[in-house]
C-alpha cells in the first residue's frame, strides 16, 4: 500500500483519469498485489536466435525466450535476468577462470548495525557469489560493534568508519560519495566488480556471477507489472533528479558493475544530490531518484529481475519461480530514531 501513497501523493492529477484503479488500490494491499500481477509485462522483442552482445560474450549464452511471461531484455538489448534463462556452473566457471574479486558494499549505521548486519552478512556467506573471491566493505559509525561472521576461503571484511548524519535521508544520499571515494582509494586496486547494498535485507537464495556485468540495475519488485504512469519518479524540474519519464523503475537496494562505472555513477548521483541541495531542493525518493535519473541517462547493460530483491509482503506471483535476495521485516520507527 505504501507504493500506492507515494504514487498518489505525486500524481493526484491521475485520480481523473483512474478512478478504478484507485479504488482497486484502496481495496486492500494483497488483493491490489494478485491483480497486478496479472497485467502483462512488456516481453523481448528479438526475433529467436538473436545475439544480445557481439562476439563469444557470455550473456549470448542466455534463452531469452525460455520465458515468455516475462521481459527477458530490453529495447536496447540489456537482458532482464530470471531463473531458468541461464546456466549458472557457465557463468561460475567463466569467471572463476578470470580469477574475478567482487566487492559488496554496505551501509550499517546505527540501530541498522544491530538489528540487520549479522543476518546480511551470514546469509550472504552462503549465497552470494559462492566459490568467487568476495570483499564485504562494510561502513559503520561504530566499527568494534561490527559482529564476526564466519567466512568461506578468499572472502573478507575491510571495516570502515563513516559519520552518522541525524537524519536517515542524509544516510542514504551521501552513501554516493562514500562508495566512490572508496572505490578511488581503496576498492579498484582489489575487485573488478562493485555491488552495492542496502543492510536491511536477507539473502535466501543464489545470487551469483550471472548478475555481474558491466553497469547491473535492479528492476523495482514493487512496480514491474505496473504501468509506466505509475512510476515513482521525480516530476518536479527544479530536482536534478527530474525526468518526465523512465524505462523501468530501479530500486537503489541494489545496483552495481565494474568498479569504473560504479564510481561513475556514484559520483554523478552525489553531484546531482549536492546541486539539489544547493538549490535547496530534496529528490522525492532520495538517492533512488537520482538513480532512475542516471540509469535513464546511461542504459544498465544489465537488469535484474525481482528475483534478486524480492518484498514478501506482496505475496505470491506466478512469475517468481524462486527468490534470491528478500527484505527484511522493516522497523523504521526504530532504526530511524
Amino acid at each position: 500500500m505504501d507504493c500506492f501513497v507515494r504514487f498518489l501523493r505525486k500524481r493526484k492529477k491521475v485520480l481523473l483519469f483512474s478512478p478504478v484503479l484507485v479504488l482497486v488500490a484502496l481495496y486492500g494491499p494483497l488483493s491490489v498485489r494478485y491483480i497486478e500481477g496479472l497485467i502483462p509485462m512488456e516481453k523481448c522483442q528479438l526475433p529467436p536466435g538473436s545475439q544480445l552482445r557481439p562476439g563469444n560474450h557470455m550473456d549470448n549464452s542466455l534463452d531469452l525466450w525460455s520465458r515468455t511471461d516475462v521481459q527477458t531484455c530490453t529495447y536496447w538489448r540489456a537482458p532482464v535476468m530470471w531463473d531458468g534463462m541461464f546456466n549458472p556452473q557457465h557463468y561460475d566457471e567463466v569467471y572463476r577462470r578470470q580469477n574475478v574479486t567482487v566487492a559488496l558494499t554496505v551501509f550499517a549505521v546505527g540501530r541498522y548495525l544491530d538489528i540487520y548486519l549479522e543476518k546480511f552478512l551470514s546469509s550472504a556467506e552462503q549465497h552470494f557469489m559462492v566459490g568467487q573471491r568476495v570483499i564485504y566493505y562494510v561502513f559503520t559509525d561504530d566499527p568494534d560493534r561490527v559482529p564476526q561472521v564466519k567466512l568461506s576461503a578468499g572472502r573478507s571484511v575491510t571495516v570502515i568508519k563513516v559519520l552518522r548524519h541525524s537524519r536517515w535521508q542524509d544516510v542514504s544520499m551521501l552513501r554516493m560519495k562514500t562508495i566512490a571515494d572508496t572505490i578511488d582509494s581503496l576498492i579498484r586496486h582489489q575487485a573488478q566488480y562493485v555491488f552495492c547494498l542496502d543492510v536491511d535485507q536477507e539473502f535466501v537464495g543464489r545470487f551469483g556471477t550471472e548478475a555481474l556485468g558491466d553497469l547491473v540495475a535492479l528492476f523495482h519488485s514493487y512496480y514491474y507489472h505496473r504501468p509506466k504512469f505509475f512510476y515513482t519518479l521525480d516530476h518536479n524540474p527544479k530536482s536534478a533528479a527530474y525526468v518526465e519519464q523512465g524505462d523501468m523503475y530501479y530500486h537503489a537496494a541494489v545496483f552495481g558493475g565494474t568498479w569504473q562505472q560504479v564510481k561513475t555513477l556514484t559520483q554523478s548521483c552525489y553531484w546531482a544530490i549536492m546541486q539539489d541541495k544547493n538549490n535547496q531542493v530534496e529528490a522525492l525518493w532520495h538517492d533512488e531518484s537520482h538513480l532512475n535519473k542516471y540509469f535513464w541517462l546511461h542504459k544498465p547493460s544489465k537488469v535484474l529481475s525481482p528475483e534478486y530483491c524480492w518484498a514478501s509482503a506482496i505475496g505470491y506471483r506466478s512469475d517468481i519461480h524462486v527468490v534470491r535476495l528478500v527484505w527484511a521485516e522493516k522497523q523504521y520507527s526504530f532504526v530511524r530514531q
